[in-house]
């Protein structure tokens, strides 16, 4: 259900519910002030794209969305991919990305896949997003100490170019920029403006010094950027081609799983403070449309962020309302006061990113993966690390997705174990069965676990005997929760190959859903009785038979042979 109608039913907008809401609203839109210009500026198209992509991405996100606090706009965790997208095909590639991200996100919410997201590993995101935040904080050298623009593509190229013009550095743009991130870290601890989020304080403690004083070669958004309009974007359809959607495809597929994943994370998370539950296929679709809708207002990728959210919830949101009110306090700024905001220098933005990034790290839980996880996670973790560096995030998402798969695919069949059961084992339930002992020539294996592709070798090492097998096997399906196509094949090429050795294999208790499977893949038939028994009581009684049947029949004669 979408949020804002569950918020009515559950009476959130009634009168006593407005004030919280309301100044909840006002301060996320301020913390989201200098976020969403640094976020935009990081990659790397003009601060008031990230300033509508705030607005647009709230509103809709809180009008649509399954999560009751949520709020979204442009994140750190974008910047990597946004930025590549850009170098490559401009701006206009990228408003096309976003579109089509949006239109993927949809899609994903309609086809209820908002559960399957959570199956990605935590050693894949916490390897991209380590690696998104080396990047960020390389990338903002060049504007925290003044340093020129380094040449190359290559993250490596760029880092060796910085480290090379450390030489070159700006003392008054570096004393902004240690300046301002003071601020961030320590401002909300001075008495009297505990209430004043960080990177704000900084952001108007720079701007008003840099505005007081001359200080010569401090870049700010304005003139590195040009000023900051005072008017609400206007409508624009991106120009786009086949063959510019083909090429994109790639890149709006990445943004779309990172969106998936991040605004995910954070609805759980807004679960844990509010106790409330989301719906994360309408959360899919909120997000879709807001990302639908902000490139053709001039903006950019959007999701829901995690700090604004934690913030908005801190300050007493319990509805949709804060969301929409945060997106009218950004109008409000944008229309008031954005000549003063193209005179922040770009420093003290680079000191917000800095502790963007290092949040984003989440430092100790990467060194804790290293040194404590299984060998096979710590590589997952450390090839993604790696390939979100120095190749780009589409390659190492889909490396690191791939791994953990082929991962938990090995894990799972070497879990399935097929295995003779003893008869020791089997003495309580054959006396409940009214036989004492396993019939001469029968012997009972079962399958445990899920019988597909990865583990069905397991079932020909286990039938491979040193010497003859016997007339009969039990082959006990209760266990066995998955049957896959493959595994359908191999039960059906070893009850044949089996066969040709002169042992019968009888298949027992199934579940109902493995036994349609069998059914419609011609192993177990209606005509042929024989070839599945409800239990091991009907398939020893089968065996029975037929031994009772052979014995009955006269002997064949010398001349009949």
């Amino acid at each position: 259900m979408i949020a804002l109608v569950e918020s009515y039913r559950a009476g959130l907008f009634k009168r006593a519910h407005w004030l919280p809401n309301i100044v909840a609203g006002i301060i996320v839109g301020i913390v989201a002030l200098p976020l969403a210009m640094a976020f935009a500026i990081a990659s790397g198209v003009k601060p008031e794209q990230g300033l509508y992509t705030a607005i647009i991405a709230g509103l809709l996100v809180s009008i649509f969305g399954g999560t009751r606090i949520q709020i979204a706009g442009p994140t750190g965790a974008f910047i990597v991919i946004l930025a590549g997208v850009v170098a490559q095909f401009g701006v206009e590639g990228l408003l096309v990305a976003t579109l089509m991200a949006g239109v993927i996100l949809v899609l994903m919410g309609l086809a209820r896949l908002g559960a399957v997201i959570r199956y990605i590993s935590d050693p894949v995101i916490v390897g991209f997003t380590a690696g998104i935040a080396v990047i960020i904080w390389v990338g903002q050298w060049q504007y925290f100490f003044g340093l020129p623009t380094p040449s190359g593509d290559a993250f490596y190229q760029k880092t060796y170019g910085l480290l090379q013009s450390f030489a070159q550095l700006h003392w008054p743009t570096t004393l902004i920029g240690l300046g301002s991130l003071a601020l961030v870290l320590l401002g909300p601890r001075i008495p009297g403006l505990t209430r004043v989020p960080g990177p704000l304080l900084a952001m108007i403690i720079a701007t008003v010094l840099t505005t007081a004083f001359a200080m010569p070669g401090v870049a700010t958004i304005e003139s590195a950027y040009g000023a900051i309009p005072r008017t609400l974007p206007s409508f624009h359809w991106p120009d786009m081609s086949f063959d510019q959607i083909t090429m994109l495809l790639p890149a709006a597929f990445t943004i779309a799983m990172l969106g998936a994943i991040e605004s995910l994370l954070s609805a759980v998370v807004a679960d844990g403070m509010a106790g409330t539950r989301h719906n994360s296929n309408q959360e899919l679709i909120g997000q879709g449309v807001a990302n639908i809708v902000s490139p053709l207002f001039g903006g950019i990728a959007a999701t829901g962020a995690l700090a604004r959210t934690a913030t908005n919830f801190r300050n007493g949101a319990t509805s949709p309302l804060a969301g929409i009110v945060h997106s009218v306090t950004l109008v409000l700024v944008l229309l008031v006061i954005a000549p003063y905001a193209g005179k922040v220098p770009l420093a003290a933005l680079a000191a917000i990113l800095f502790v963007v990034a290092w949040n984003m790290s989440e430092a100790g839980r990467f060194v804790r993966m290293v040194r404590r996880a299984p060998r096979a996670d710590m590589v997952i973790l450390l090839i993604t690390f790696t390939l979100t560096i120095f190749t780009d995030l589409v390659v190492a998402v889909n490396i690191g997705v791939i791994l953990a798969m082929f991962q938990f695919v090995r894990r799972m069949s070497s879990s399935v174990e097929v295995l003779e059961e003893d008869p020791h084992s089997l003495r309580a339930e054959l006396a409940r069965l009214g036989v004492e002992q396993l019939p001469p020539g029968v012997m009972v294996y079962s399958i445990n676990g899920p019988f597909f592709f990865g583990s069905v070798e397991s079932l020909d090492r286990a039938l491979s005997w040193s010497r003859g097998g016997p007339e009969f096997l039990v082959l006990r399906l209760d266990r066995v929760p998955l049957l896959d196509a493959t595994g359908l094949k191999r039960l059906d090429t070893t009850i044949q190959a089996q066969a040709k050795k002169g042992v019968r294999i009888l298949l027992c208790g199934a579940s109902l859903r493995v036994l349609r499977k069998l059914v419609r893949a011609g192993i177990v038939s209606r005509a042929d009785p024989a070839s599945y028994f409800a239990d091991l009581g009907e398939a020893l009684a089968y065996v029975e038979r037929e031994r009772a049947g052979k014995a009955a029949l006269p002997p064949q004669s010398t001349s009949e042979a």
